[in-house]
């Protein structure tokens, strides 16, 4: 075949591969598995290049090695194939959009439309009265199948809102509020709580959920504990304690853009 012999559907064949390894490196960016990620390129680019080079021993060795790999990759990287099929399987067209919005290489960060100070100023005073707290933000993967456990809500984000929510003798108290954009789509809502032993023990219920929850989604979470006003940044199920809350502000509407 000529250099110039291309057909319209092998550009359509690239470019719908790099959108692929585009949308895989945004799912797995800022997480462990990045690195693992960007090893498995680098053995695949040298098993390519083997093969290009003939090195027929090394080739089979390097071949052998990713196809049985493939298997071990399911487990490693279990947490991102599960988002990535729950944002394909959402019913929620909103987040169908966000997903559509990721392939937009070429695009400025996100603006981020949640009153995210709101949202600090609110964690800080709860934190200060010692109140607990539990919010989930969604971002792209839709959060329905918990949000049905809880009561539905369109209310836009906003201090006196979050105060009144989580305010001890309030019925919306307990449980966990759900953002979307700038708005609170659900309160009361029960969240599935880790059952990993690693967790220290110190950290109670509203931790647990929060962890399971960014741990199986791309949601991130905050809470704030009864016990010691301490404010906790999760994502990824990994979670942060944050003192400085110009930091904790800039963090969320980083992720969140």
């Amino acid at each position: 075949m000529e250099l110039l012999d291309i057909r319209i559907i092998d550009i359509v064949d690239i470019v719908l591969v790099a959108l692929l390894l585009y949308y895989i490196y945004k799912l797995v960016k800022g997480t462990v598995a990045i690195n693992i990620f960007i090893g498995i390129v680098i053995i695949y680019g040298v098993w390519k290049l083997t093969e290009l080079l003939e090195m027929e021993l090394f080739s089979k060795i390097l071949g052998g090695f990713l196809g049985v790999g493939m298997f071990a990759l399911i487990v490693v990287f279990q947490q991102e194939i599960r988002r990535f099929l729950l944002m394909l399987g959402s019913t929620n067209f909103s987040a169908r959009k966000k997903f559509i919005k990721q392939f937009r290489l070429l695009s400025k960060e996100n603006e981020v439309s949640t009153n995210v100070a709101a949202i600090v100023k609110a964690c800080k005073k709860m934190g200060e009265s010692k109140t607990g707290v539990l919010i989930v933000i969604e971002k792209n993967n839709s959060l329905d199948f918990v949000k049905n456990t809880g009561d539905k809500m369109n209310v836009e984000v906003n201090l006196p809102i979050l105060e009144s929510i989580f305010y001890k003798n309030s019925p919306l108290h307990d449980g966990a509020i759900i953002i979307e954009e700038n708005f609170i789509t659900a309160t009361r809502v029960i969240l599935p709580v880790s059952n990993d032993l690693k967790i220290p023990s110190r950290f109670g219920l509203r931790h647990r959920a929060a962890i399971s929850i960014t741990e199986k989604t791309d949601a991130i979470s905050l809470v704030v504990s009864e016990e010691n006003g301490q404010i906790s940044y999760l994502k990824d199920g990994d979670f942060v304690h944050f003192e400085n809350l110009e930091e904790l502000h800039n963090l969320i509407e980083n992720d969140l853009s």
